[in-house]
């Protein structure tokens, strides 16, 4: 069924046909491409398990023993622990296999039934259910707010049967919320269940927008999450700064990984220096590295240029300090540098643009040159005829 921002408009519980490929990424919130939707499969051996979407890109597995036929997009009603909940078809075929088989998933009986195609009536009921989403919410984090619990309730999930609430928080430490469940479930009547997730989790499930201007890698793609150490930033040049590279989970980005293995490659051709460069022009210092252009950047001590200077010439530096002798200078053995390339020359330039005083305009200049005559003479001296 199209969701309230689909294009297509329709009502009918059929699926935006899409197949996972929604322009208005209102219906495809960790969702995964269906690359067989449009290839010829066989239909007796087809896998009968379908992966199933709730509220906040949640997924699970469910068994279609009843062949029923089914589109992405489509809410269904499925079977679970004591009641029955409302789910979007989000893959089906033999994709569901393999994401099976990547998150370790068995098929045995544990996989619980998709029950039928849910009608207009399921649907009415289940919006009717997810309006009390919110003032439970609030009114849950008050109940904490007076416990004076150490924990973060982020979100909300009725059962579209209307029997159970689960309520996701998170906590730095263990929380004994045994008080709060007999209030929750006293305050709502309803069974409650609680589910701690990770700060990753949350921003997941809450969305926003990251510091690249798209949508949080978290809450649109990402399932599985890697740890992620400052080394990464070290490695690729990153400036240490905590502000720059925690997300909006507070913890370091998960993007820092994303190159990593491309930096890790690249790094193998940069010598590691122990010290200094040594030459007869004096000490040259390390500044900064150009890793893909292999391009290193040195200074002497009492200098404010920095020098370029490629990666295989540096190794050669390298080896000639390890027998005893300095080169001339940086870029040859017997010459001195003769064309010096600095980082700031551009800055110098604009500064030696606009340091320059500005000209006065011209109009100014021209009503200042112009000279006073008497009224009744001419510009040649000569007396006006009347």
């Amino acid at each position: 069924m199209g969701c309230g921002t689909c294009s297509t408009g329709s009502d009918k519980v059929s699926g935006c046909q899409n197949n996972g490929s929604c322009q208005t990424g209102g219906c495809n919130k960790m969702n995964v491409f269906d690359w067989l939707s449009n290839m010829d499969l066989p239909v007796v051996d087809r896998f009968d398990i379908v992966e199933i979407r709730f509220k906040g890109g949640h997924k699970e597995f469910f068994r279609n023993s009843d062949h029923l036929d089914l589109t992405t997009g489509d809410a269904v009603v499925v079977d679970v622990p004591n009641g029955h909940h409302i789910g979007h078809v989000s893959l089906q075929g033999e994709l569901v296999r393999l994401q099976m088989q990547k998150k370790k998933i068995h098929n045995n009986e544990d996989i619980k039934k998709i029950y039928r195609i849910a009608h207009q009536k399921d649907l009415e009921k289940y919006d009717e259910v997810k309006k009390r989403e919110m003032p439970t919410l609030y009114r849950a984090r008050q109940i904490i707010g007076d416990l004076k619990l150490e924990m973060k309730l982020s979100d909300v999930e009725y059962q579209a049967d209307n029997s159970k609430a689960t309520f996701y928080y998170s906590a730095e430490d263990r929380v004994d919320f045994r008080e709060l469940i007999k209030l929750l479930a006293g305050e709502f009547r309803i069974r409650v269940e609680m589910r701690q997730i990770s700060l990753r989790q949350e921003a997941g499930r809450l969305g926003g927008i990251g510091s690249c201007g798209r949508e949080l890698c978290c809450s649109t793609w990402l399932s599985d999450f890697r740890s992620v150490s400052t080394s990464a930033a070290r490695y690729q040049n990153l400036s240490l700064n905590p502000s720059k590279l925690s997300g909006q989970c507070g913890r370091l980005k998960c993007c820092l990984n994303y190159e990593l293995d491309t930096y890790m490659s690249a790094l193998e051709d940069i010598p590691k220096l122990e010290k200094p460069l040594a030459t007869e022009r004096g000490i040259a210092k390390l500044q900064k590295t150009d890793i893909f252009r292999k391009i290193m950047w040195f200074g002497y001590d009492d200098e404010n240029t920095w020098y370029p200077v490629d990666v295989a010439r540096v190794n050669e530096i390298i080896k000639l300090n390890k027998k005893g002798t300095k080169p001339v200078s940086l870029l040859e053995n017997d010459a001195p540098d003769k064309e010096e390339a600095t980082i700031n020359s551009d800055l110098e330039r604009m500064d030696k643009k606009y340091s320059k005083p500005k000209s006065k305009n011209k109009n100014k200049n021209r009503k200042k040159g112009r000279r006073k005559f008497p009224n009744n003479r001419n510009r040649n001296g000569n007396d006006k005829t009347s």
